[in-house]
């Protein structure tokens, strides 16, 4: 059983289920309470499985090598805006650049396929993955294949390990009273249009997945004001509730968002409303969360919205000594509470 703070003493489920693979609360205690456990060791200075970041960072000389692995399931498979080899590379990329290592020395690419996948949607995935490297100036340089009996799998999982270089390391734990709060950019769209191509809803409006590799966003954004970047997390499964929530938690600082200045798109924020889903809880595969010291907020702002992938971004909220741990919504006639999801509220969205 586990304590978060203002939730109380949470009953553990006896078999696992789709919410403890969705990003949100219940994924963070069975990774706590069970996977991770016997593993945890707070001891070292570097960075490892005790930090629960998006990835490692070992201390080798003077430089920081940063390892991340990820998993990818995706229904469907193709979605509009990209694919799951698309997200393979991009979500692997963006978990290294969000610790301060946006130079990836290489990615692998592992692959279960479920026999009958056809070798044309085969295809169209690799040259997806190339097209998401040649963005990223990243390249695959090793992989492995399974495939597995028909109906043992549903199409296709691709895993991606990534490992990068950097000079300093930015976790998601350091934020500090006074730190500014940047979103690159809308929120909602992957989430919003997984969920449209899924359920073959007819919504008006470009609806496509944001999905993108963003590397070269950040590096701006550290190269723009070196030491002013203080903390980082892309806020993927869970939302940007749950992504800023959790630095919240590890930095022990509140966090207050004002509302009106989270930049959400006409589409998705009417296509959350007519589903009864809150834009804050859906998953994104191309905005970063940065926290950065107020002397500097101005000056990355500025950077990050010259870059093609930040001409949306936002100040959005401030970090406080009032309310650790908490996060705050300023709605402009009142605040109140957000607490991350349980879960995602579309499963396999990424």
């Amino acid at each position: 059983m586990m304590v978060r703070p203002g939730i109380g003493p949470q009953p553990r489920d006896e078999r696992v289920t789709l919410k403890h693979g969705a990003g949100g609360r219940a994924m963070r205690m069975l990774i706590e309470e069970t996977l991770a456990a016997g593993f945890l060791d707070g001891s070292t200075d570097e960075i490892g499985l005790a930090a629960l970041d998006d990835g490692a960072a070992l201390l080798i000389g003077d430089r920081w090598l940063v390892v991340t692995t990820d998993s990818h399931v995706i229904h469907p498979i193709f979605f509009p805006g990209g694919d799951i080899g698309r997200l393979a590379i991009a979500g692997t990329v963006n978990d290294l650049a969000v610790m301060g290592a946006t130079e990836v020395l290489g990615l692998t690419s592992a692959m279960v396929i479920e026999e009958g996948f056809l070798h044309s949607d085969l295809e169209r995935i690799q040259h997806s993955m190339q097209e998401a490297c040649r963005e990223a100036g990243a390249k695959i340089v090793t992989g492995d294949t399974k495939v597995m009996g028909r109906g043992e799998l549903d199409g296709i999982i691709i895993n991606t390990t990534g490992v990068a270089l950097a000079d300093a390391v930015v976790s998601d734990a350091g934020l500090s009273s006074g730190d500014r709060i940047l979103l690159t950019g809308p929120i909602g769209d992957h989430g919003i249009a997984l969920m449209a191509a899924r359920r073959g809803l007819g919504l008006e409006g470009d609806l496509r997945s944001d999905v993108a590799p963003l590397n070269g966003l950040i590096r701006r954004a550290l190269d723009t004001a070196k030491g002013a970047i203080t903390a980082m997390k892309d806020p993927t499964r869970g939302g940007l509730a749950s992504a800023l929530t959790e630095m919240a938690e590890k930095s022990q600082v509140g966090i207050v968002i004002e509302d009106a200045a989270v930049p959400v798109t006409p589409v998705v924020r009417s296509a959350a409303e007519i589903l009864g889903l809150d834009p804050f809880h859906i998953a994104n595969e191309g905005v970063a969360v940065i926290g950065v010291r107020p002397d500097a907020a101005d000056a990355v702002l500025a950077a990050v919205r010259a870059h093609s992938l930040g001409q949306s971004c936002a100040i959005i909220g401030t970090c406080t000594d009032e309310h650790p741990k908490r996060l705050i919504l300023d709605t402009g006639i009142g605040r109140r509470l957000v607490t991350e999801p349980e879960g995602e509220p579309l499963p396999r969205i990424c």
